[in-house]
């Protein structure tokens, strides 16, 4: 009963926090007059206050003493802080500038792209299906790419930033909470300084247009912070896969806010190539997910017959039992 409750606990978080990311268009435009830049440096400085506020409570700090001894981790820590930021920027100014279905596409191919990652980095091979997927995920670009007379720029560096942004969070290999707070910290100087000279400069939004709007350049340390929270606690709680299939809520709502809230356009080309994004998805979850049941089979079956081993030859120590097939990753 336990384990069936924490499932259906880490489901819901899951559910709350790529919700949470899909509903946060919605929020962006209220923070207007101010600009995407200033937005995103308060998101900063505000997060790492929140994030620091929470490790304070939960009296979580042994990782600081670990990862000040690692130079190492300390400069992907840096690479990952420069790469988010690039993708949170870019992130409100094209929801704030009318590009919210563009956005969504961008983490719509995320998962393509950081498959291509995993193969010119990692060197990881793929699987047919996977093959398939990316180049579907290929073919989309391009009709979108015709359609809008360009590449699809926005989508791309969200998508490829944030994959490059996963990549490097995978070497650096702490919780998420920890890991926020080390890339707030990283960025927090720069974020209050350029706060500082727009103060200086006499157009900093902040304070200049109500309490309201003020709290609401505030909360987005808890835009930031809540959902990475909930995200944790599915991330202990529910299978990878699951995860896996969550993600693509956070797109699903940011798309249909762009249609059907904020009334972007989706000419034919455009209902084409997301088409395509879709259908390359589905065959990369299909696959996934059989993939994911071959491998449990296999553990199952070296499980029983390692019992077997056990049971008939009770007075010897049993050797090892093999590993699961590899899936091609």
């Amino acid at each position: 009963m336990k384990t069936e409750n924490e499932g259906r606990a880490g489901l819901l978080h899951g559910i709350g926090a790529y919700a949470m990311w899909g509903l946060v268009p919605l929020f962006w435009p209220l923070l207007k007059p101010a600009g995407a830049i200033e937005i995103l440096a308060h998101r900063m400085v505000w997060s790492l206050a929140f994030v620091g506020l929470a490790l304070l409570v939960l009296r979580c700090w042994g990782w600081v003493r670990e990862l000040v001894r690692s130079p190492r981790k300390l400069g992907l820590i840096a690479l990952a802080a420069a790469v988010i930021t690039v993708n949170w920027g870019l992130y409100i100014w094209s929801v704030n500038a009318g590009h919210v279905v563009e956005a969504s596409l961008g983490y719509f191919i995320n998962p393509l792209v950081t498959i291509a990652l995993g193969v010119l980095v990692l060197q990881e091979r793929l699987r047919p299906a996977q093959w398939a997927a990316v180049g579907i995920g290929f073919a989309a670009v391009l009709v979108l790419a015709i359609g809008y007379g360009q590449p699809p720029w926005i989508s791309l560096v969200l998508a490829f930033s944030f994959a490059l942004y996963g990549l490097v969070k995978k070497k650096v290999n702490i919780g998420g909470l920890e890991s926020l707070a080390a890339e707030t910290a990283v960025q927090f100087l720069p974020a209050l300084a350029y706060l500082v000279w727009l103060g200086g400069q006499g157009t900093l939004a902040f304070g200049s247009h109500g309490a309201g709007h003020t709290a609401l350049l505030a909360a987005t340390g808890l835009v930031t912070a809540i959902p990475l929270v909930c995200f944790g606690a599915a991330a202990i709680r529910v299978p990878l896969s699951t995860l896996g299939l969550l993600q693509y809520l956070a797109p699903t709502f940011q798309f249909l806010l762009g249609v059907l809230y904020f009334h972007e356009a989706m000419p034919a080309e455009r209902w084409a190539g997301f088409s395509l994004v879709w259908l390359a998805l589905t065959i990369l979850t299909w696959d996934a997910l059989r993939a994911n049941r071959r491998n449990r089979a296999a553990v199952a079956a070296a499980a029983g017959a390692a019992g077997t081993a056990g049971s008939s030859q009770p007075v010897e120590a049993p050797g090892p039992v093999g590993t699961a097939p590899s899936t091609g990753r």
